[in-house]
């Protein structure tokens, strides 16, 4: 921007911000208005088309979008047909869902098919377990290839390939032990509403990691982590039932926390 003859440069973050909400309208213009070209996206948003062309491009490259031939219907007219851009299936998910509503919906027909009180709840809890059991049989082979002082970390990198975010620390304080954080959870809008996802995941890492986990913060409960406690020595029973005196008092927090 110029004032006289004097040139004023906006921060470095200012501007990367700048470009980042224009490229937002540029993909929420496509979500409203369905495929559309670069003539019809700079009248929209009052951009020129080399503008909207520079912003399509880093979309593109960050597979939001994604460029096709436009359908002509009628008699084609001369010329090559003009280029569209569409929003992926990755660019949709970017877009509020209601995935998380349809899922709390399902858990309380669950619960309330099961007849409601206990019983509900353990009708969602067997849910959560058949649902993570699924889940563990990757991370069973991740931990298992991994030496025992690894799994922790061998965990946490199964758990990033599912979009949990996670990783594994020595934990602070005179206990050994490690911290497993998943710095996002993408149940977490559910969990908020039945623990019990929470608690069939802590009860799965103990199983996993052969010894009583603590879970000490959730997401779901307002945590800006989700974080799980892992004693240093890991006994012997890496696939203990889940009646285990010591899974069973560990995970009874999983979803609340315990402070």
């Amino acid at each position: 921007m110029k004032y006289g003859e004097r040139q004023i440069e906006a921060p470095q973050g200012e501007l990367a911000t700048g470009e980042r909400s224009t490229r937002d309208r540029v993909a929420r213009s496509i979500l409203d208005h369905g495929p559309s070209t670069v003539a019809d996206l700079a009248q929209r948003l009052g951009l020129t088309q080399a503008a909207v062309r520079r912003h399509l491009d880093a979309l593109v490259a960050d597979d939001v979008i994604a460029s096709r031939e436009q359908r002509v219907y009628g008699a084609r007219t001369r010329g090559r047909p003009a280029k569209v851009f569409a929003l992926t299936a990755c660019g949709r998910d970017a877009f509020d869902q209601s995935y998380d509503a349809l899922a709390a919906e399902a858990l309380r027909w669950i619960a309330q098919s099961a007849g409601g009180g206990e019983q509900g709840e353990a009708a969602v809890a067997a849910f959560a377990r058949a649902r993570l059991e699924t889940q563990a049989v990757s991370y069973r082979e991740a931990v298992e290839a991994a030496d025992p002082a690894d799994r922790a970390e061998a965990l946490a990198r199964a758990l990033t390939v599912d979009g949990y975010a996670a990783t594994a620390k020595s934990a602070p304080g005179p206990q050994s032990g490690e911290q497993l954080c998943q710095h996002h959870c993408p149940v977490a809008h559910v969990a908020e509403q039945f623990p019990q996802l929470c608690e069939a995941e802590t009860e799965v890492f103990s199983r996993l990691l052969g010894t009583h986990v603590q879970r000490l913060a959730t997401i779901a409960h307002g945590d800006g982590v989700c974080t799980t406690f892992i004693p240093r020595s890991a006994g012997p029973a890496a696939h203990a039932p889940q009646t285990n005196t010591s899974v069973t008092a560990s995970v009874r927090t999983a979803g609340r926390n315990p402070a």
